[in-house]
Formats: C-alpha cells, structure tokens, sequence
C-alpha cells in the first residue's frame, strides 16, 4: 500500500504543477499515469509542438516545458505509478481513499485529485476509404517529431490550432506544406489565421478551403491525396505527398473514472468552481481539462491555477486542526532548491480562511 497526503491521477502539466503547490504546504504527492512517462500528451502526442501562452515563455516546447516542470518539484520528491491505470476508487470509514490500478497497485489517501487532462483518448480519423493501409505509411494523426518532415512533402486537415499552428511551423522544416479545410472559416487563434494566410500570400503554405482530403493513394506508402473541393465547378484536386496528416483532435473518453460515481457533463467531470474545485464526492477534487464549470477555458494556464487554489483546501482536510498562514515564494523562498532556504527580507503573510 502506497501512502501519501494527496494522490494525483495524471502526470500531465496540471498534475505536475500540484506537486509543486503541494510541496509550498510540506504536503506529500504521489501521481499516477497509464503512460510510461511524466508529461501526459505534452509528452506522449507533441512533444515538439511550441506552447504560447505559458507565462514567461514566448514559446516553448511541450517537451520543454515538462521538463521544466519536473525540475521545478525534484526538491518535493514525489512518488510515481506509471503505466499503470487508475481503476477503482473506494471511500474508507474515515474519510480516506484507496485508489487501485488495473495491476493492482494500492495507494492510500485522504486527498484524490484527479487531473487526467482528457482521459484515456484516441485520435479523430477521417473517413477514408483504405485510410488505414497508409497508418505509419505516410498518414499520421499525431505529430511527434517534426524532424520526420524534413525537406518532406506534407498535406495537413484541419481547422483547429493544431493544425494551423504545425502547418506555419513545418514552413520551416518540410519542402511543401498545403493546409486543407472545409470551411472559410477557421476555429484557431486570430492570430494564428492570420500568420497562415499570410504565408499562403508568400507562397509558403498552399491552402485549400472549402475543400476536404477525400482519397489518399500509393503503392507500398503514402504518394498522393485527392482534395475534393465544395464547389462543383473546381471538381477534385490531385496533390503529391510523402505524408498526411489529418488533426481533427482528440476523442477523449474517461474510462474508469467515469464509473465512480462522479456527477459527469458532457464527458468532464463537474466541480465547485466557486470555492475549490472538489467534486460531488467529498474529498476528490478534479483539475484541469478533466473538469467542467461555467466559463471553463480548457488551457494548462487554467489547470495551474485550479492546483493552486485546490491544495490550499487540500491541506485544510488533511490538517483540520491546523491553521496554515500561507508566505508568498517571494518572502519565504522555496525550500530544496540549491539545498538552502531563501532569507525573507521581510514578513508578509496571508491568512487562509
């Protein structure tokens, strides 16, 4: 049996950061992930994909930045189950929380938070006919490593950010980018639509709106898709291919969690958002793109916030006899790193209610 103060299920950017919030109350964490590593999809999808709006960052990568993560709470030493999945959650007579993997692994908590970011997913696919012949054969739904592109030609689908984001990134990479979507209109970031239409302008990327990839052809791999447009009188477009790469985005699905008794909507799990973040079971909290309430912005921003706000509710149920007064980084330091505590200049304190 695995024994902690707050068990976290997902050790994506959102979980990561909870050990961190956890930490500054000397609380202990341990995480546990179905993926072999920490990171979730910053690690296992798009490792390489550049993230803009992490404070501080103009840009970063995912992979980066979970390895900034993972640096930023080596002084806490968490505990891991990796690749191992969270199956059963059951409630003690005290309050507590035995969670167990479908290996079988214990672990014992009064706190259970779950920030498993979309749950268990699988990739959008569109329908095409043979599609599945060309998998790992040129046609890919997940970008990795864009180096695979390298002086390659490449056909991306989609309207979203993902795939306007790696179509102006593989401009710098692969020979030929063609961006295809079915409407006019783009879902991504302004600014975003307006950086790939300008290099449409330049002739960096050719894109096809109104138009859908509707035939992918070749021998042993990936050689060509057909592009059918909407308007009749443009008919259909032959383009010539190393790789396609359709991003429709993620089906996400919860798995098991969805069978503990969580008041779900919409395949999110709802939470009490004007306090902290605790769900209809007390004593479980959810944080992060797992969770929904009014005006939720699904961003890692959002997720960091929530860990914030709910480890300060955490350590009230583990410690209710305690009155915790919290200090800012600012004035206390962080203890653990460079193995000394920072000197307060001077003490500036906040009351926790």
């Amino acid at each position: 049996m695995i024994k902690t103060d707050i068990l976290i299920i997902g050790a994506g950017p959102t979980g990561l950061f909870t050990v961190f919030e956890a930490g500054l109350l000397k609380l202990k964490t341990h995480l546990i992930d179905a993926l072999p590593q920490p990171g979730g999809q910053c690690s296992e999808i798009y490792p390489k994909k550049p993230i803009y709006d992490i404070p501080a960052y103009p840009e970063i990568l995912a992979g980066d930045l979970v390895d900034r993560l993972m640096e930023q709470i080596k002084p806490f030493e968490p505990g891991f189950t990796l690749g191992e999945r969270a199956e059963t959650l059951e409630k003690q007579e005290d309050g507590s929380f035995v969670v167990t993997t479908n290996k079988g692994t214990k672990h014992h908590a009064p706190v259970v938070v779950i920030a498993g970011g979309l749950g268990s997913f699988e990739p959008r696919k569109p329908l095409i006919p043979n599609i599945a012949n060309y998998e790992e054969k040129g046609v890919s739904y997940i970008i990795k490593d864009p180096e695979v592109y390298r002086n390659k030609k490449v056909v991306i689908s989609g309207g979203g950010d993902s795939a306007l984001d790696w179509a102006i990134y593989l401009t710098n990479v692969a020979s030929e980018v063609a961006l295809v979507h079915r409407r006019n209109e783009f879902r991504g970031a302004l600014d975003s639509v307006e950086k790939a239409s300008e290099l449409a302008k330049l002739g960096k990327i050719q894109l096809y709106t109104e138009a859908e990839v509707k035939e992918v052809h070749g021998e042993n791999e990936l050689q060509a898709v057909v592009i059918k447009h909407n308007d009749e009188t443009k008919g259909q477009t032959y383009v010539e291919t190393d790789h396609f790469i359709p991003l429709f985005g993620l089906s996400p699905k919860l798995g098991p969690i969805g069978g503990w008794g969580l008041e779900i909507e919409k395949n999110a799990i709802k939470v009490n958002n004007a306090k902290d973040y605790q769900t209809n079971i007390s004593g479980v909290f959810a944080i992060g793109d797992v969770n929904t309430y009014p005006g939720k912005l699904k961003l890692i921003l959002s997720g960091f916030h929530e860990a914030a706000v709910m480890c300060q509710f955490a350590y009230q149920i583990i410690n209710p006899d305690k009155r915790f007064v919290m200090k800012y980084t600012t004035v206390g330091g962080v203890e653990g790193f460079d193995g000394t505590k920072k000197e307060a200049k001077k003490e500036v304190v906040q009351s926790i209610v």
